[in-house]
Order: C-alpha cells, then structure tokens, then sequence
C-alpha cells in the first residue's frame, strides 16, 4: 500500500524539490498550499487542496488518513506547529517532519553564530524555537530539521549534527534539505524523534560564502 504524504507549504522552494523526487515514489501525495499558481508542475495523482494551515477545518481534513505529514512553514512558525500538533494527534497521525531554522538552540559556534542569531533576529529565532519545542514536546514521532543558510545548487550533499552537537558548515542546498525530507518519507523510522541540524559538508566559516 502506498505512502500517504501530506505536505503543508507545499508551494515553498524546497518542498517542490520534494514533490519533484516523490513524483516517481509508492507514495499517495496531498499537497496543501495557500496559492494553488505557486505549484508548478506535481505529480498527475497529486491531490491539490488550497488553504491555510491555521484553518482547522481545512487542515483535519488534510491530515486525516496520512502516515506522514511534511511541514515546509513560514512566519508564525510557534502557531502554526502548536496547531499542527493539536491536528495530528486529534486524527491519530504520528509521523511529522517539521522544518525550523538554525540557531534556535544557540548550537551554532564561533563568528558565524554571533552572525547567524544578528541576521536571523532574535525574535525570529524564539518563535522558531517555540515551533521547536511544541513539536518536541509532544508524543509524536517526529523528526525536526534546522537547515543552514539555502542555497540554490542543484546538488545533494549534505550531513547532519544532532540537538545536542555544534552546528556544522553554513550552507546547504534547498535540494539537499528535500533530499533527507524524502528519506525519512520513504523510511518514516529513520531520525524518529530526532532534531537535526542540515548542512553541506565543508562549508564551515565565518558566514555563508553569498552572506
């Protein structure tokens, strides 16, 4: 039986690198985007809704059935994964990966952290760890990604530092990220309930080389 994948953000730039490897995949897309116009090409059997996330309605009949929901957010991030959470339990799914942003845990060391938590904002990165926390301190099975600074290479590669560990490098690929996304998608039992730092092998420095 295939997958059942929802995505929430999925009109964002690296969950349509996600869309795009899940296209040829066993797996049973829902895609849910504020703007149906920001999609680009999905996949013929890709169910398309159009909402918001903080719509309950919309969202639980989104999430209803899926083994995996997929979150690529923006802006009231703490909110939104607060109300994902609520969500996901209310129908019995257990499996979500939430993207949020280095630095929410001032794991980042050295020149590049004091310039990452400058450039970021300081009240970009409570709400980020806000999301961080509603999402690890539920029962969920979840895994939370905090990806370095994006970039646009059409490339996958990529490691990861755990929670716990210093931040390594200060780039990677928007490709990358989707890469691990769909990973864990196609194997929902690696990283469980796992908080994971993104980043491209050997890009350590002061700040990204387009900073």
């Amino acid at each position: 039986m295939a997958t059942r994948v929802l995505i929430l953000g999925a009109g964002g730039q690296i969950a349509r690198w996600a869309v795009e490897m899940l296209g040829g995949e066993d797996v049973q897309l829902t895609l849910l985007v504020r703007d149906r116009s920001r999609l680009g090409e999905v996949p013929q059997s890709a169910h398309v809704m159009q909402g918001d996330v903080m719509n309950e309605e919309i969202l639980q009949e989104a999430v209803r059935g899926q083994d995996v929901v997929y979150a690529n957010l923006a802006g009231n991030l703490d909110e939104q994964a607060r109300h994902i959470v609520h969500a996901l339990r209310k129908a019995s799914v257990r499996r979500p990966i939430f993207v949020t942003a280095l630095g929410i845990y001032d794991e980042v060391p050295g020149e590049f952290g004091r310039w990452n938590a400058q450039a970021i904002g300081s009240s970009v990165l409570e709400t980020y760890r806000a999301a961080a926390d509603a999402i690890t301190a539920s029962d969920l099975d979840y895994t939370v990604l905090r990806p370095a600074w994006l970039s646009d290479e059409d490339e996958i590669d990529f490691e990861v530092t755990q929670r716990d560990e210093p931040f390594k490098g200060t780039v990677v690929s928007r490709k990358s990220v989707a890469a691990l996304a769909v990973q864990i998608i196609k194997d929902p039992n690696l990283w469980m309930r796992a908080d994971l730092g993104v980043n491209k092998p050997g890009s350590d420095g002061n700040r990204p080389a387009f900073g």
